[in-house]
Order: C-alpha cells, then sequence, then structure tokens
C-alpha cells in the first residue's frame, strides 16, 4: 500500500512538473508557414501601473500598424477561449485583451472588492486607452466591450469620445435586472417543455421579485443557462467543460495566474460591478453617443436580452450605428461566429 502510495504521489508530482514547463505563460508569436516569426507581428503579455493597480494586458496583432482594439472582458476575462475558438481579430487590428482590475492575471488578493467599481473602471479604460495611442503612435482607438465589459464601455465612450473610432458592443447591457427576468421566464417554460421537473422546481422556489434576484436564483442560473445553450455559447453545455478545463489548459497563463483567474471570479461572482449593473438602466443613461457604435449579439442570448438590446438599439442616438444579428450564437458571437464577425468588420467598420 505504501508503495502504491508513493507511486500515485510521484506521478502526481511529475505530472505537476510536467505541466509547469508546458505552461509556462508565454505568448505563441505569429509565425510563417516556414516558421519564422512575422515581421511586424506583436505577441506578448505586459503588466504596468493603471492608476495605481499592476495590472496585465495580452498584445496580439500579425501587424502592429494595425487599428488598435482594446477589449473589455465581462464577468472574467475570456481571452483563453481564443486557444480553442481563434478569433481573427488579430487580422485587422492590434488587439489588447486587458484583464481588468480584480480580474484574472490582474487580480491582487489584498484589494477589497468593494474598492472596484464602476467609475474606478472607466477610470482605468481611459487611462489604459491613452496609453496605448501614445504606445501605437494612434489619434483613436477603437473599443470593444463584452457582456458585463458593455457596461463599462458605453458609459467610457460617453464620456470621452475623442479617444475612439468607434464602439463595437458584444451583448449589450440595457436593463439588466428585466434582463434577468426574461432568462427566468424563458428557461421556467423550457425546462417545463423538456420535462425536467427537478429544474422546474428549482425555478419556481427561485422566482424572481420585482426588484430583486433571490440568492437561490443565483445558484442555478449559469447551469439553467447552459443545459439550454443561452449561456456563454450555443454549443457550451457546462461551465466545467467549457470554462474551466479551457482555462486549465491556457498554455499562456502560468499555474499562478490559472489559479488567480478563478479565485478573482469566486470573489466577484456574476461581475465585481453586478450590484451597479442591476440598478441601472443604460438606455436612460446613455441615450445618445457622438461616435459610430455597432451592436453584435445572439440571438439565443439571455445572458443579456437580444430584444433588451436590439429596443435599446432602435432608440440611442448616433451619427452611425448598425445592428448585426448572429442566428448560431447565444452569448458569444466573436467565438462562436468569427467568420461572419471579420465579416462585418471588414466590410462595416472598416471600410474607411
Amino acid at each position: 500500500m505504501i508503495i502504491i502510495v508513493l507511486q500515485i504521489l510521484t506521478g502526481f508530482f511529475i505530472g505537476f512538473g510536467m505541466l509547469i514547463l508546458c505552461y509556462s505563460g508565454n505568448p505563441k508569436p505569429f509565425t510563417d508557414t516556414n516558421g519564422k516569426i512575422i515581421q511586424g507581428s506583436i505577441s506578448e503579455k505586459i503588466f504596468i501601473d493603471i492608476n495605481g493597480s499592476k495590472q496585465g494586458l495580452f498584445i496580439k496583432s500579425k501587424n502592429r500598424n494595425n487599428p488598435v482594439l482594446l477589449y473589455l472582458h465581462g464577468g472574467m476575462p475570456d481571452y483563453f477561449l481564443t486557444q480553442q475558438f481563434p478569433s481573427g481579430l488579430e487580422d485587422y487590428f492590434t488587439v489588447v485583451w486587458w484583464e481588468q482590475r480584480g480580474a484574472g492575471i490582474s487580480y491582487d488578493k489584498k484589494m477589497p472588492t468593494e474598492n472596484i467599481t464602476s467609475r474606478q473602471l472607466i477610470e482605468d479604460t481611459k487611462t489604459l486607452t491613452k496609453f496605448l495611442i501614445n504606445r501605437f503612435g494612434k489619434e483613436k482607438i477603437y473599443l470593444m466591450g463584452h457582456s458585463g465589459g458593455t457596461f463599462i464601455g458605453i458609459q467610457t465612450v460617453v464620456e470621452s469620445p475623442e479617444l475612439f473610432h468607434a464602439y463595437i458592443a458584444v451583448a449589450q447591457i440595457t436593463n439588466q435586472l428585466q434582463s434577468e427576468k426574461l432568462a427566468y421566464y424563458y428557461m421556467f417554460k423550457q425546462f417545463e417543455k423538456t420535462g425536467d421537473k427537478q429544474m422546474v422546481k428549482k425555478l419556481r422556489a427561485a422566482q424572481i421579485t420585482a426588484d430583486t434576484l433571490p440568492v437561490s436564483y443565483m445558484k442555478i442560473r449559469d447551469k439553467a443557462m447552459h443545459e439550454l445553450g443561452v449561456g456563454t455559447m450555443r454549443n457550451m453545455k457546462s461551465i466545467v467543460t467549457g470554462l474551466f478545463f479551457p482555462s486549465f489548459l491556457f498554455k499562456e497563463y502560468t499555474i499562478t495566474e490559472k489559479w488567480k483567474l478563478w479565485q478573482a471570479k469566486a470573489n466577484s461572482g456574476v461581475s465585481i460591478v453586478w450590484n451597479d449593473m442591476m440598478k441601472t438602466d443604460v438606455p436612460s443613461k446613455v441615450p445618445e453617443l457622438k461616435i459610430p457604435i455597432y451592436f453584435f449579439h445572439g440571438e439565443h442570448d439571455y445572458t443579456v436580452s437580444y430584444r433588451l438590446a436590439k429596443a435599446y438599439f432602435e432608440k440611442i442616438k448616433a451619427p452611425e450605428k448598425q445592428f448585426f444579428s448572429f442566428s448560431e450564437s447565444a452569448h458569444s458571437p466573436i467565438f462562436e461566429e468569427p467568420e461572419k464577425c471579420l465579416k462585418i468588420i471588414h466590410n462595416s467598420i472598416l471600410r474607411n
């Protein structure tokens, strides 16, 4: 028995050591068909000080002279998904995948989550944007928000339009409390149709009231959404297999960074600024933008309501605006239908 235990422990430590060696955390460079690094490309992970906080960025481009695109993630960084679901954005942009204050590789356990506010994230976005404009010698950059990132992104753009060419919203948040109510009733009806009595029972016991989401609902929310294909992706049925495992296997994170990613997520919940989202009606707060705006939204998305985003788009004023629907997507069309996204970017957003 002792020998067996020692063999198991030895195997564990050897495997762990191999993981550390294999996952050095260094971004893979862009190479040509001969394996040579593409001249003028950039693939790096850097840490910079943003308003007194050390924060991490992945910067990826096949041509560093391309327009700069700053990507604002939602409830947790999702750059790791590009290993399995390449977005192709680096073909058209110098893409900055920023892991924001309190999230992912920027997580600092010494920083209380209550100190991370919407106002702070908006100011961080402005500061980082100015850094990128200076580093890459640009007059302006493009801003893309996804999910919770749109809550910060659209407020940043309305305050500092002079910093941006355009705003691209992937699953634009509007009134998130109303969105959750729509999701609840949709899921309840769908589980009734499929005969999942256990989930119906759980949802019935977790009914949303007029102005709050009960804890019982939040405990089953993500599981229910993913089982029905209205969560992160249409074909992602489990958070464990769809998010946890891919993040663990992501080669550009070190072992420590993988741990920080999920430690940060556990501490922040759905979003680190969830309470602000729940009490803010974005259409009322931001009725107009002074730069072009483009909405990308999956038709099967109930994490952030497609219907409410479409209604907001119809009302918001902007010098140019377009809404693009993705029939095969839920919450993440840039990963679910990347070719369609790139075609839109080429033909509609970068055409000038």
